[in-house]
């Protein structure tokens, strides 16, 4: 029987970092927002829906999606964002579920690399769910350095999602990411090697 462990944090909280060290390690990962992707290239499905519910000026020359523009969108507005959500939602799930079901197959442990894991309710297909953890005033720190960010636009994407802390109230399994990569790397070592996975 496999472990399905859904990952995530919140943004700029260092779970690419922690993703990368599954990967490193050869354990499959599910990748959500490269499936978020996927399902919104030209000609599928979720892509004409967007279109339906926010008109073509979100669409670049050559039909695909302008990420910036929709982004610029939904990030400003509440309920934009919630439509877009509610209209991805059913096609990011059966996607992600899909391969969950084609890796546990293959691995002993499957990670499920999920940004708004909670939000989504996908903590309901999980074995175990792992946040990646910094405290807010980090987040927010990081988050301004990393993109570029005004303190007004880096809160404005802190705030899209449920809070940090109400993550780390939830989780399973902690991975906490305010030291060292190399710390946090010991952290998720130990872990893995205390449930036998490596």
């Amino acid at each position: 029987m496999s472990m399905i462990l859904g990952l995530t944090g919140g943004i700029a909280t260092g779970k690419s970092t922690v993703v990368k060290l599954f990967r490193n390690l050869g354990f499959p990962v599910v990748d959500a927002d490269l499936i978020a992707r996927e399902i919104v290239e030209v000609g599928m499905p979720a892509l004409a829906k967007i279109v339906g519910a926010f008109g073509s000026e979100i669409l670049r020359l050559d039909g695909s999606l302008d990420r910036k523009k929709l982004g610029k969108l939904v990030f400003s507005d509440k309920q934009k964002r919630r439509e877009l959500n509610e209209l991805l939602s059913p096609f990011l799930k059966e996607a992600i579920l899909s391969q969950i079901k084609k890796k546990e197959e293959k691995a002993k442990l499957v990670v499920v690399d999920i940004p708004l894991l909670y939000e989504g309710g996908y903590d309901a297909y999980m074995d175990k769910v792992a946040v990646v953890y910094v405290p807010e005033n980090i987040q927010l720190m990081r988050l301004m350095k990393r993109d570029q960010l005004t303190e007004g636009e880096a809160w404005q994407r802190i705030n899209s999602q449920l809070s940090i802390e109400t993550k780390k109230q939830r989780a399973d399994i902690l991975f906490d990411n305010q030291k060292t990569i190399q710390e946090t790397e010991e952290i998720v070592k130990s872990w893995l090697s205390k449930n036998n996975f490596i």
